[in-house]
């Protein structure tokens, strides 16, 4: 599975998809974030009752999920050390799924995946 932010922005929203977010809220798993601008690569893990839908949806809404890494590129510096927020940082983002696993996964088998 490959979404852009975009695409990602409406499987969370758009009613159409509504069988996707069944199914993403179901399990847990290994995602990959890819800038497509410099190729960076964020690997991360959706485990416990986040799940992938918990995790992509907390994206889509600010596009750094809470991730220190992310979250420094969603903000720029302006004059007098104040931290403002981008709006565009994340469409240059590219969500895979790697790996998932059922929710009764233990998560010392879903940190293994992520650590591999």
């Amino acid at each position: 599975m490959l979404l852009t932010y975009q695409q990602l922005l409406d499987m969370v929203d758009d009613p159409r998809y509504a069988d996707w977010r069944a199914a993403l809220s179901e399990v847990q798993g290994i995602y990959l974030i890819t800038d497509s601008t410099n190729g960076k690569q964020y690997f991360r893990k959706a485990d416990g009752s986040e799940r992938i839908l918990g995790r992509w949806s907390t994206y889509a809404k600010d596009g750094h999920g809470g991730n220190i890494a992310l979250r420094e590129l969603a903000y720029i510096s302006v004059p007098g050390g104040v931290k403002k927020q981008k709006t565009d940082h994340a469409r240059q983002f590219v969500f895979s799924l790697l790996r998932v696993f059922g929710p009764s996964t233990p998560s010392t088998e879903v940190n293994a995946a992520e650590s591999h």
